[in-house]
């Protein structure tokens, strides 16, 4: 029996290390009742495990005192971990990002938390997003959905065709057979990106020559299914999400434009953070002239919400 809590506190002790935990001898010999030597025991056991492995060039890390941390830590090894700072910083976008219910935004800060932060530093990351939190304000629509996020990711991955009702923004419901090549999220909303099967383009679409992927708000799929039948990409015509997402920033379709704008401010770095494709091309004294590709109508509404320092040319 005594042989079994020792185990199971070396491994304890173990997967708080390798988390980026401090082991302090004092606490440790409070928390499990035994004498300071059975302690460092273990600790000089853990040490001598590390170095084996960093002598056989299996890791580099290294079991150390920190007087600072008044206990022990891993220095080196492989940096897998999220620090405070990352996981603050992750918790924080995610809060901002609305993108989930209440129900499901608690429980994934709570996981980040729990397997991503030292147990003696969960509390100050706690607090620092505790009042965010509570007051969190979920999206009208109140739907759950990302229990459905890995279905329609594994259809995304494995070329698989799904069947979807959707309703639209003016409220009326389609049924569609599609061929799904993507999943985006762009202001509080996550999007499906893909091609409609057999869609008579010149009565559906207002450009029959539209080569790219319907976008629908994955919130608005009010049933999917997905099928055992396969999709065709050919490697030249294949999606790839990243050069999209430069291009589409308003998620909705359309022609590929090439704009040019005229910007009157002193900075335009928030133009060039909200369209990637965009570049200044030309300092006058009217201004920064800027051109930059996107997709659909969307940039324009985005542009008279700018006001008098922003100009379609």
């Amino acid at each position: 029996m005594q042989d079994k809590k020792k185990h199971l506190r070396v491994l304890d002790f173990y997967i708080r290390l390798i988390n980026g935990g401090v082991i302090n001898k004092a606490k440790e010999v409070k928390r499990f009742g035994v004498a300071p030597r059975s302690i460092q025991r273990d600790i000089d056991a853990l040490r001598c495990y590390f170095a084996d492995n960093t002598a056989a060039g299996e890791s580099n890390a290294e079991l150390i005192y920190d007087r600072k941390k008044k206990g022990y830590h891993l220095v080196g090894g492989d940096n897998n971990v999220l620090t405070n700072s990352e996981i603050l910083a992750v918790c924080k976008i995610l809060l901002e990002s609305r993108a989930f219910t209440k129900d499901e935004m608690s429980p994934i800060i709570n996981k980040l938390l729990a397997r991503c932060v030292p147990p003696e530093n969960q509390r100050k990351v706690r607090d620092l997003i505790s009042n965010e939190l509570f007051h969190y304000t979920e999206l009208n629509h109140h739907k759950s959905f990302v229990k459905s996020l890995w279905d329609i990711g594994n259809a995304v991955h494995n070329h698989l065709c799904m069947e979807i009702t959707y309703t639209k923004q003016d409220g009326t419901g389609v049924k569609r057979i599609i061929h799904p090549v993507g999943i985006m999220f762009s202001e509080f909303y996550f999007y499906l990106t893909a091609f409609i099967e057999n869609i008579d383009k010149e009565k559906e679409f207002d450009n029959k020559d539209d080569i790219f992927p319907t976008i629908y708000r994955i919130d608005r799929i009010q049933d999917f299914k997905v099928l055992d039948r396969h999709f065709d990409i050919p490697y030249k015509d294949r999606f790839e999400e990243g050069e999209f997402r430069k291009r589409i920033q308003f998620m909705y379709g359309g022609r590929l434009r090439h704009i040019r704008l005229l910007y009157k401010g002193i900075n335009p770095e928030f133009i060039l953070d909200r369209l990637p494709t965009a570049r200044i091309i030309e300092k006058n004294d009217e201004g920064f002239v800027i051109t930059a590709e996107v997709f659909g109508d969307g940039v324009d509404m985005w542009i008279r919400s700018q006001g008098d320092k922003l100009q379609l040319l």
